[in-house]
């Protein structure tokens, strides 16, 4: 039988990100610390490399610790713990982990895609939390709109949300951080959470 869950892989991540936040605004130089443990792309296409930093395969893992402000955290952590503790009611922890993880890494991939020459840190858990957010819209989505042309409701519903996430980190960016928004990683991440929600699922009851 699949395990209960009460969003304590959520909770765990959430509390994770935030210790994290703390512990760069007290006891660290937050500019040095994005370079070192941020997600440069030009840092994974080999042409900046740098000494001491996190290996730069987990830096698509330790970007999502590092934040630009208290309220690009703390939006980040409500949108987390409102849909993830959802999601993770419906596939449980060990897939939410699996789809936090894979989540991270596919924005990342976008990120990379769109500039792979970018020497600016990508840092903060939204394109993690995109996938995260993308499940949630296949699981729990049930506002009514109509199709558009070809497109069917539930298709419509999920780019509504989609945009309406990228906008809202859009604003936090020009209104709080001045920083840009990596538009990228959050499709990316966001297409990685619709891929894989309902595989999830079924790998959840695989055994039920």
């Amino acid at each position: 039988m699949p395990e209960m869950t009460s969003g304590r892989i959520t909770q765990v991540i959430a509390g994770a990100t935030a210790l994290a936040w703390l512990a760069v605004l007290l006891f660290g130089d937050a500019g040095v610390i994005n370079h070192l443990a941020g997600f440069l792309p030009a840092r994974a296409t080999g042409l900046v490399p740098i000494d001491g930093g996190v290996p730069v395969w987990l830096t698509p893992l330790s970007a999502t610790l590092l934040h630009a402000g208290l309220l690009h955290l703390g939006f980040n952590l409500v949108m987390f713990v409102y849909c993830g503790r959802a999601v993770e009611t419906v596939i449980g922890g060990s897939a939410m982990l699996m789809l936090y993880l894979v989540g991270a890494y596919a924005a990342a991939a976008a990120h990379w895609l769109v500039d792979p020459a970018s020497t600016v840190p990508m840092i903060g858990a939204s394109g993690a939390i995109s996938a995260v957010i993308g499940a949630y819209a296949v699981f729990f989505s049930r506002s009514q709109v109509r199709a558009i042309g070809p497109f069917s409701p539930f298709v419509v519903r999920v780019v509504w949300l989609a945009a309406g996430w990228v906008f809202v980190q859009s604003l936090i960016g020009l209104a709080a951080i001045g920083a840009q928004v990596a538009i990228a990683a959050h499709i990316g991440g966001f297409i990685a959470g619709l891929a894989l929600a309902r595989p999830l699922l079924l790998w959840r009851y695989r055994d039920a």
